[in-house]
């Protein structure tokens, strides 16, 4: 009974003309002084019409009805020809329903994708954080406690920690991106300073030259950008070795090691997510994410990164910080 009062209250208009229509017929009739019996032939076959296309129009309202009510409780539901209306307003609201629900499948498909790539991400971060967890509980046990590894695992947590960060702030719909004229020395100090104990560990030495040089970026993450590919020259580089950091032209830093190196197969491929490739695989605390988050902010930093490699003579990794001209601070 309510459908039904809805279904009039909508065709209100149209019967309202109806009605007066069959009122103007019989006051002709009445000022011609017609006769009646013809006009209410007229009318009979007119009601009997009326009714017809009635109970017609009533059946495509209530399914029209029933398929939005079901659409409202299920979003795979087909749009298909039930709903559609054959008019050309009916049609247009049908290509907008129908844009509508290709727009939401595409957005459910989108974060149940983002929602499974965070699933593996975090699953592989606690398998990468148990390990310092676990080698400080060694070092607790042993007598002879040696300050210097403790700080190395926790150097190590607390990349894991900047790692996680940093990969749940680029994927997110809001960044915090701050530009700014920056010392490019203060800033590689900041990152060498982080690391000074794991150079003094394993003996690297470091060769830095200062550039001198001003660039404009964010300086948070471009720090981060910096400590990711310190710890990678750190982590491949054997003992004795050796990290230059010089430039090369003006806004071009170059980071240059004497590690293990990169094979030719896996230069192409060391941005990608996940990726891990020979050296990965060697050393199972590596999760393919170093690079690839370092590739997307200096992308969203409209800067550049390019990396030669020699299986056993180093890598040389290159960044060109080229000014990004209309956002300073």
């Amino acid at each position: 009974m309510k459908l039904f009062s809805h279904y009039l209250k909508d065709r209100a208009f149209f019967i309202t003309i109806y009605v007066v229509s069959v009122f103007v017929c019989l006051c002709v009739f009445k000022l011609y002084n017609l006769e009646l019996e013809a006009f209410t032939y007229a009318f009979m076959l007119l009601c009997v019409l009326l009714v017809v296309c009635f109970f017609w129009d009533y059946h495509k309202y209530y399914k029209k009805h029933q398929t939005l009510v079901t659409l409202q409780s299920n979003s795979n539901i087909s749009l298909s020809c039930d709903l559609q209306d054959s008019s050309l307003m009916g049609e247009d609201y049908h290509k907008i329903l129908v844009a509508m629900k290709e727009y939401h499948d595409e957005y459910v498909i989108s974060s149940e994708n983002k929602m499974h790539d965070l699933e593996d991400y975090f699953t592989m971060w606690v398998h990468q954080a148990k390990l310092p967890i676990a080698a400080m509980k060694l070092l607790l046990e042993d007598e002879k406690l040696r300050r210097s590894e403790i700080k190395l695992q926790l150097l190590r947590m607390d990349q894991y920690t900047d790692m996680v960060l940093a990969y749940l702030r680029l994927h997110s719909t809001h960044t915090d991106f701050l530009f700014k004229e920056l010392e490019l020395d203060d800033l590689i100090r900041q990152s060498i300073r982080r690391f000074s104990t794991e150079f003094i560990r394993k003996h690297i030495q470091l060769s830095f030259k200062e550039t001198g040089d001003v660039i404009l970026s964010d300086e948070k993450w471009l720090v981060f950008v910096l400590e990711q590919i310190l710890s990678n020259s750190l982590k491949y580089t054997n003992e004795n070795g050796l990290i230059s950091i010089y430039m090369k032209t003006k806004h071009v830093l170059v980071i240059e090691d004497t590690g293990i190196g990169i094979s030719a197969s896996d230069l192409n491929r060391v941005f990608e997510k996940g990726y891990t490739g020979m050296n990965g695989r060697s050393d199972k605390t590596a999760s393919g994410l170093g690079l690839y988050l370092c590739k997307n902010i200096l992308d969203m930093l409209n800067h550049k990164i390019t990396i030669e490699s020699n299986v056993g003579k180093g890598t040389r990794v290159i960044l060109d910080l080229t000014h990004f001209e209309g956002r300073i601070e």
